[in-house]
């Protein structure tokens, strides 16, 4: 198997990175707005995939896979935090019946 080879000037690649996007989203996903965590999830992944097919350049896939990963952790703590409220609102209901 032949490894890839990508170009060593990050000029040479047909798109310019996101991954300093999808990191700033992914932080602030999870430390201010719940609803930006799925969209860094979302631009991660899609980032990652325009790194392996060699449009963009590879020097930012940590930074991508960080924004993600973030972005995950933020999409997983705003659905337990709409569940939990469901629940609380439900309850109440519930108690008022």
């Amino acid at each position: 198997m032949t490894e890839q080879q990508f170009p060593t000037d990050p000029n040479q690649y047909p798109e310019s990175s996101q991954a300093t996007t999808v990191l700033v989203l992914g932080i602030l996903g999870l430390v201010i707005c719940g609803v930006l965590a799925p969209v860094a999830w979302i631009m991660g992944k899609n980032e990652l995939e325009a790194i392996d097919s060699g449009r963009r350049p590879p020097q930012q896939r940590g930074t991508a896979n960080a924004g993600r990963i973030l972005g995950i952790i933020g999409t997983v703590l705003l659905a337990i935090s709409v569940l939990v409220i469901i629940l609380i609102f439900a309850g109440a209901i519930a108690l008022n019946l």
